[in-house]
């Protein structure tokens, strides 16, 4: 399966950022799943195969895109994710960085963007090479 394109999720509540990204990322190659809403999101995730998270930072009023990216993580510790946000606070910064988790902040400089997932699908390829999987 390593022919296949790199999976990425993108989870955002608003439907004209998750068109926007999907279309985007489908032109650099991508396979693009999105989700509107945590719910949907830990339904994609418990299918398995995602290379890369996209996260907004804020979805429902009970969830943020922690909660996401935690509950992928229990399913692949090793799963890579990016937060996006038009505003984050100083906790939820240092909770990013604590858990190794890059911030971009809205409005997405998209070159800035497709720079930081290629970053990170690279650094997934070469862990997966060294553990042989």
């Amino acid at each position: 399966m390593s022919a296949s394109k790199p999976h990425i999720l993108v989870v955002d509540d608003e439907p004209n950022v998750l068109v926007t990204y999907r279309l985007i990322l489908q032109q650099q190659g991508y396979e693009v799943s999105a989700a509107i809403s945590s719910e949907e999101a830990r339904n994609c995730l418990q299918k398995g195969g995602v290379d890369l998270l996209l996260c907004d930072l804020s979805l429902e009023k009970q969830q943020s895109g922690f909660d996401v990216i935690d509950f992928g993580r229990s399913i692949d510790p090793g799963l890579r994710a990016v937060l996006l946000t038009g505003y984050a606070s100083v906790e939820a910064n240092d909770r990013a960085e604590d858990e190794n988790i890059p911030v971009l902040f809205k409005p997405i400089d998209i070159q800035q963007l497709l720079q930081m997932i290629a970053d990170l699908l690279r650094v997934n390829d070469e862990s997966k090479e060294a553990h042989g999987s």
